[in-house]
């Protein structure tokens, strides 16, 4: 099988999106699949011997279109593998076409789509000559059922892949059946795991770290910008040292540059470092900064951790790969409830749940974490049972290659219905 993946980020590019279009390639050509890739023209694009590269485009505009077609003739691809956020294509609605103008041009072609988080293009960013283009491109290609911000994306792709079950709902809302293709894979962690070495790596990460075995170590783990509660974390971090307990706050990972620019906040993490000095925390807070993404120090770093805490500010999902990497590592985890709290998720025998945006909640929960072993247990036990359904690279690949592979069969046999 022969698969182009399409996506406006990779690697040395500072982005989850990113990490996980790298490690999906690599993944999908150790299963001895014919893997391509057409990203952004990225100064020093990661190189895998295994998986073609095609790093030539700029902002991925209607101009831009013919090159991008190009590419598929040379690879002449079974499926076409769109990773999509309208953020990450410059709110540029090109890609957002893509499916429809695929299957015109190369009939019996499987377009799967994975959303890496729905939201569509803002079209209200792009000048107005784009979005008459657009007009055209829509009249050409059949105007019925076409989103503002996802254009024919959800329409005309064979298959959806979602995140999250919630990311689901909320595709639905745009386009009411596109729940009928939606196949829901959550992301494997993201990193390279380091073994455990009977202690060893518990030990290593310790010294990196500048600390004792005897301290109690919380880590986030993840990249860094705002929404993923940093602020409440350091604030009840203070709250628990007023109570006299004496945990160390790890951050690991660096900022997310993708994110951070499109914000206006590229010096967001000099901002959490002024927090913990303001909160009187600094000597109690540690940041790893960025490591390589082919480099074990992530997962070195959360062996030598005795908890993970994360924040969100809209609490977690399946779609968060910074939970999956805690779950993987075994570590009993606090994070938030959200509005929706999808079913995988039980609180205080996988998780411990609490409040966004909460403090007080937050440093509770921290607090009943440290002080009581046997939650502990129960949550590492819990966690390590959650992550071997959820969060595998087994897992995620064999569904993966399944929705491929399915998608051809449907395209190839809906070719064959209009040529009769």
């Amino acid at each position: 099988m022969k698969v182009l993946v399409v996506s406006s980020t990779f690697p040395p590019m500072k982005s989850g999106g990113a990490e996980y279009a790298f490690r999906l390639c690599q993944h999908l050509a150790e299963a001895k699949l014919d893997v391509h890739v057409l990203v952004s023209k990225i100064q020093g694009v990661v190189a895998d011997s295994r998986i073609k590269v095609y790093p030539v485009m700029r902002r991925w505009t209607w101009s831009e279109l013919p090159r991008l077609l190009r590419v598929v003739s040379r690879t002449s691809p079974d499926v076409v593998n769109v990773h999509f956020t309208g953020e990450i294509y410059h709110n540029q609605p090109m890609v957002t076409f893509l499916p429809s103008i695929l299957k015109r041009l190369y009939p019996g072609l499987s377009v799967v789509a994975l959303i890496e988080y729905p939201k569509g293009a803002n079209l209200n960013l792009v000048p107005l000559s784009t979005r008459l283009v657009r007009k055209g491109i829509a009249w050409w290609i059949g105007s019925n059922n076409i989103d503002w911000g996802f254009g024919t994306l959800l329409r005309d792709s064979d298959r959806l892949v979602v995140l999250s079950d919630q990311h689901r709902q909320i595709l639905q809302d745009h386009f009411p059946v596109a729940s009928k293709k939606c196949v829901l894979i959550p992301p494997p962690p993201l990193l390279h795991m380091c073994k455990e070495d009977d202690g060893l790596a518990r030990q290593r990460g310790r010294e990196l770290l500048g600390l004792g075995p005897g301290a109690f170590v919380i880590a986030y783990y993840g990249f860094i910008y705002p929404g993923k509660g940093i602020e409440t974390l350091m604030e009840s971090v203070r709250l628990l040292n007023e109570r006299g307990c004496a945990a160390y706050l790890v951050l690991v990972g660096g900022s997310n540059e993708v994110v951070l620019r499109s914000l206006n906040r590229q010096s967001y993490l000099e901002e959490l470092q002024n927090l913990s000095e303001l909160l009187g925390i600094a000597s109690k807070v540690k940041f790893t900064g960025y490591y390589p993404s082919e480099s074990d120090r992530g997962s070195l770093f959360l062996r030598a951790s005795d908890a993970c805490v994360l924040p969100f500010d809209d609490g977690v999902m399946l779609s968060r790969s910074s939970f999956a990497a805690a779950a993987v590592h075994g570590l009993p985890t606090v994070t938030t409830r959200g509005t929706i709290l999808e079913s995988p998720f039980i609180d205080r025998k996988n998780v411990l749940l609490c409040r966004p945006k909460d403090p007080k909640s937050l440093a509770d929960s921290i607090y009943l974490l440290i002080h009581d072993s046997q939650l502990r247990q129960r949550l590492h036990d819990g966690i390590l049972e959650l992550a071997h359904e959820w969060f595998s690279w087994e897992r995620t690949l064999n569904r993966m290659i399944e929705v491929f592979s399915q998608s051809i069969i449907d395209s190839r046999r809906s070719k064959s219905m209009v040529v009769q």
